[in-house]
Parts: structure tokens; C-alpha cells; sequence
């Protein structure tokens, strides 16, 4: 059940917006800490990741994407993982992940574009905010700690805002030889913007140039890539990746088996290539909505509400699920159709972040949310 030792936090936004108050105010001095956000774009099924089999209505509910449950790690008497989370499972049995079920942003309208605005920046609405939260967070960090990276084509909205952040994806296209990187970094040795920029871009290939034909396009080699640009000598400390592929409305339990599958992969490479910084490391799995509890005519779920978040790492405190649960019911459905929401994924984000780096937790949410005037955070996410 849902922590009940938390704590009011409260304060106006603007007196405490980054313009009013001095940046050591929110952090501690820097540490080797490493944070990285995988975010589920499309809307992942969070009924179909960690199923409430104790509910008496899941069943009935579910029909046949409740079946493979039968297959998958019971967590405790409410919950079961999914059968295809086996790296997954093992973090949570050594303590290492945790969970928080029924949870959703702000938003309500069910448009993937809408809800991912909101929650990679934050607001209470979407377009809100010009800037994301995570680019808030490392504004208030130390100097040491300032250094985030993206795994994606672009940056993300998330990393988007005033520090300045690097993204990241390897190319489809053959690499290029070394006389032509040796012209061009010749080519641009006078230029200092453009020499800076040169050696960024050639130190990450180097870091990459050893992961194989695939180039880090699946999930395996992702989470091998973002290992490696995280543990580098002078390497970035906070990541974000992105995934796609998480819109099930068709053919559910083949296609969200498979996309879980590569998840877990993508997870146990980034623990292996962390290696000791693994135990000084937290991982948050998020999406931007969930899907609708019944099952629709081509066996997949549409758009829905609240979904499950995950919390994983060395620095986690895990083996737990934490969950206000509403139920299954017809009668306890939002709106008729969707789980319930009970917990505020803002608040998940904040709690867990402000704990990790040892921010101010009077600060935390109303820099990282502005729009939050007060926000009830979560006691005990992260190892003492």
C-alpha cells in the first residue's frame, strides 16, 4: 500500500523559481550519483506489466490477456510480473526495484502528443511549460552532476531548457573513414565553437565504436550505449532514453511480450555496463498514459489512464509495490473504462529525484512542477 509517512511540502512557485533563490539551496555538494529516465512512448499497459491477479475482478476484466499471468513472478499477494521481466524479477527479488501502480500525470484527454508534453514538462496542461523537467533538474544541481545525455535522435522535451544537454544515436549509415574524421577535424580546428562541438561528437564515437553491426538499435545494445556514456571518465551523469512501439490497440499480448522482453534486456545491459556504479544508480520507467482495463474487438486495449511507474537501481529501495488500489470493478473504473489513478506520477518523480541527489525537498517540487502550489512527496524511495 501506498507509504503513508509522507510529508506536506508547500510554497508559492514563483518565490521559488529558480530566478529567487540561490542554486546551493538545493543541493549538496556533488556526488558519483548516476539517474537515468526511460520513457514508453505510445502508452504502455501497466495492467499488462504488473497485473493485479488478487483483484478479484482481473480476470474477468482482462480475459485473455489475463492468461500468461499463470507464467508470471508473483510479487506478493496482489501482483504478478510479467513472465517475459526476468532480469526485472531478479532486481526485485535482491531489492533493487519498486513499483508504484495506479499512477498518472495531470492530464486526462488521452492524445499521446498531449500527454507526453505534460509529462516531460511538467505542467498541468499540455504546451504549458517551454521547458522539461529534467532540464529544471539538472539546473539545480552541481557542476560536477551537470552533464546529461540523451539516447535518441534528438533531445527530448524532458532534457529541453536552459542547461545545455547532448543527445545521441548511432547512424544507419556506414561509418565514415578515419581520413575523412581526420580532414574534418582539421577543418574545424579554427573554429571554437565548432572544434568543441567536433571533439564531443568523436569522444562519443569512440566510447560506441565497439558495439557491432546493430549499432545500438535494439534494446540490448541501448542499454549497453547509455551504460558506456554514463561511466566514461567525464561521461554524463543523467540519461534519458527513448522508446517507442507501446501502442497496443491490436494483437496486445504477442506485441506488449515483445516490447516488455526488450525492456528487460535494455535493463540488464545497463546494470552489467554500469557495473559498482550500478549500486549508486536509480532507473525511472515511465509512460504517458495507460490503456483501458477491457480488452477491445482486436484483442488489444486503447487509450487509457493510470499505468504503473518503475523505480530500479542499486540505490533504489525495492522489493515493494506501492499502490492505493482502486480496483476493477465496472463500478470503481474512471470514467467507465480506465484504472483509476490514486497517485500523481509528478509526485513519484519528484519524490524519487529530490531524494536521490539529496535536494532540498522544500524545493523540489515546485521547481521541478512549478504548477504544483503543494505536493504530498513519498517517504523512503531511495536507500539511507
Amino acid at each position: 500500500m501506498l507509504n503513508r509517512r509522507n510529508f506536506i511540502v508547500t510554497g508559492a512557485a514563483g518565490a521559488l523559481s529558480l530566478g529567487f533563490a540561490p542554486r546551493l539551496a538545493f543541493a549538496q555538494a556533488a556526488t558519483d550519483k548516476r539517474f537515468v529516465f526511460i520513457i514508453q512512448r505510445g502508452a504502455a499497459d501497466g495492467l499488462g506489466t504488473l497485473a493485479p491477479v488478487g483483484d478479484p475482478a482481473f480476470a474477468a476484466q482482462r480475459g485473455v490477456l489475463a492468461e500468461e499471468f499463470a507464467q508470471g513472478t508473483k510479487l506478493d499477494a496482489m501482483f504478478a510480473l510479467h513472465p517475459n521481466l526476468k532480469n526485472v524479477a531478479q532486481l526485485y527479488a535482491a531489492k533493487e526495484a519498486l513499483f508504484v501502480h495506479a499512477v498518472a500525470s495531470p492530464y486526462r484527454d488521452r492524445s499521446h502528443f498531449d500527454a507526453q508534453n505534460v509529462l516531460e514538462t511538467g505542467g498541468t496542461s499540455a504546451y504549458q511549460l517551454k521547458d522539461g523537467w529534467l532540464n529544471r533538474l539538472l539546473a539545480v544541481l552541481p557542476d560536477e552532476e551537470r552533464k546529461a545525455i540523451a539516447v535518441a535522435a534528438t533531445i527530448p522535451m524532458a532534457m529541453r531548457g536552459k542547461v545545455e544537454v547532448t543527445s545521441y544515436a548511432p547512424s544507419a549509415l556506414p561509418d565514415a573513414s578515419d581520413d575523412l574524421l581526420a580532414r574534418v577535424t582539421s577543418l574545424y580546428a579554427e573554429d571554437p565553437q565548432l572544434h568543441a562541438l567536433w571533439q564531443q561528437a568523436t569522444a562519443t564515437r569512440t566510447l560506441t565504436s565497439d558495439l557491432g553491426a546493430n549499432g545500438g538499435r535494439n534494446a540490448a545494445a541501448t542499454g549497453a550505449l547509455a551504460a558506456k556514456l554514463l561511466t566514461a571518465d567525464n561521461g554524463a551523469r543523467i540519461a534519458m532514453i527513448e522508446t517507442g512501439g507501446w501502442d497496443t490497440h491490436a494483437g496486445q499480448r504477442g506485441r506488449l511480450g515483445n516490447q516488455l522482453n526488450g525492456l528487460d534486456q535494455m535493463i540488464a545491459s545497463l546494470r552489467s555496463g554500469l557495473g559498482p556504479l550500478w549500486s549508486k544508480t536509480m532507473v525511472l520507467v515511465a509512460t504517458e498514459f495507460g490503456r483501458t482495463v477491457k480488452v477491445n474487438g482486436t484483442q488489444g486495449t486503447d487509450h487509457g489512464t493510470a499505468s504503473v511507474a518503475w523505480l530500479l537501481g542499486g540505490a533504489v529501495k525495492g522489493g515493494r509495490v506501492m499502490a492505493d488500489w482502486p480496483g476493477l470493478s465496472d463500478a470503481a473504473l474512471f470514467e467507465g473504462r480506465d484504472l483509476k489513478p490514486t497517485a500523481g506520477l509528478d509526485t513519484v518523480i519528484g519524490s524519487a529525484v529530490a531524494s536521490h541527489f539529496a535536494i532540498d525537498p522544500q524545493r523540489a517540487m515546485p521547481t521541478l512542477f512549478p504548477d504544483q502550489k503543494s505536493a504530498r512527496l513519498i517517504d523512503g524511495l531511495v536507500r539511507a
